[in-house]
């Protein structure tokens, strides 16, 4: 297995409120040492699941004490349930009893999850206040840990409550990595593929060759492939802040896979990375029904996926529906004037935004990848 180098930073480039994303091994350790110089107080109240915590809330707090910070610490539940108004309130109401203040650091240790929850309650706590990402996963630390978007669920759709707060630090510690069961790694790795299929065909070829030796915990795969995800991510972030434009590419598969989240109720049925999987094959086979890519780039993604052991088609343990699928995507938060937004493909590494999408060849392929109408 070969060694990680040395850890890196990328930088998200937003003027005053630009930040870094440091990539590398060891950075838990590290952390008090590389938040302090950032907060405006002296008090951090660490945000966390009862997964992560036995792991690595002792280490953070530590390290924030060595730092001269004083540590406080709320733990939720683990799982995409968390991710609703209910834990939203009981988190609010937390921060309050720990009586943060504008100069606390609120640190989301965690998942997507967790991130994602965290950075809507900094957002709102006190009109908005400073938070950090330690994304444990590794689809936070590729995806959802960077570029401010934060937000819950609700019974309407995925992520459709919540607001742009950008962080001011992101660690992506990737030794974290190795806790991970193999599930989660494949789900994370989804995100991954993403960026090379987005507009990087040069990484996914580099992820043909290489992702089973990532996916299997090559320190050095994985933090080269952290790094690139994250580099893309801050660039396109850095573009386009609020998603009015190019921003809306690193959707790719989500809307197909936010519609199968919901028809599994956001449980462990469907992780969000096994959905965003079916989800890009789904949208490449729909360009290749449009005749706007090859099939046989529709094919050599599912092989891939195949090959690692990720989803490229819906599982059988459920009658699938093509118009409750549908339905679910006519509430996605990028429909614009009744129009669902896709992301398509004129092949791998060349994807394109369209609300030009016919229902009926929308249909025919939902009919066709669930076996019922």
């Amino acid at each position: 297995m070969s060694q990680p180098k040395a850890s890196e930073i990328v930088t998200v480039e937003l003027g005053e409120r630009s930040y870094p994303i440091h990539i590398g091994p060891g950075l838990l350790d590290r952390a008090g040492a590389l938040i302090q110089p950032v907060m405006r107080g002296n008090r951090a109240l660490v945000i966390t699941d009862d997964q992560v915590a036995p792991l690595y809330l002792e280490r953070v707090e530590k390290s924030l004490a060595a730092a001269g910070v004083m540590p406080m610490h709320t733990v939720l539940p683990a799982g995409e349930k968390t991710k609703d108004f209910p834990h939203l309130e009981a988190l609010l109401d937390a921060m309050l009893a720990a009586r943060a203040e504008r100069g606390t650091m609120v640190v989301a240790l965690g998942g997507g999850v967790i991130g994602d929850l965290t950075g809507f309650a900094a957002a709102i706590l006190l009109r908005g206040v400073d938070f950090v990402q330690i994304p444990t996963t590794l689809l936070a630390q590729v995806d959802s840990s960077v570029g401010g978007k934060t937000g819950i669920n609700t019974r309407h759709g995925k992520n459709l409550v919540g607001a742009f707060h950008q962080p001011r630090l992101v660690l992506a510690d990737t030794q974290v990595l190795a806790t991970l069961d193999r599930r989660q790694v494949l789900a994370g790795y989804a995100e991954v593929v993403k960026y090379g299929l987005i507009d990087d065909v040069a990484f996914f070829d580099w992820l043909e060759a290489n992702a089973p030796a990532l996916i299997d915990g090559d320190l050095e795969a994985r933090r080269h492939a952290v790094a690139v995800s994250c580099r893309a991510k801050a660039r396109i972030v850095a573009a386009d802040e609020r998603e009015g434009g190019v921003r809306a590419l690193l959707n790719l598969g989500h809307t197909f896979g936010h519609a199968l989240e919901a028809e599994t109720g956001f449980s462990d049925e469907m992780l969000h990375g096994e959905a965003v999987a079916i989800g890009m094959v789904m949208a490449f086979r729909l360009s290749a029904r449009l005749g706007l890519a090859p099939a046989a780039d529709a094919e050599r993604l599912v092989r891939h996926l195949d090959a690692l052991g990720l989803p490229s088609g819906l599982p059988g343990q459920r009658q699938w529906d093509a118009a409750r699928l549908l339905e679910h995507m006519a509430g996605d938060k990028k429909v614009k004037d009744g129009k669902v937004t896709f992301v398509l493909a004129k092949g791998i590494g060349q994807s394109f935004l369209t609300r030009d999408v016919p229902e009926a060849e929308l249909a025919a392929l939902l009919t066709e990848m669930t076996g019922h109408g």
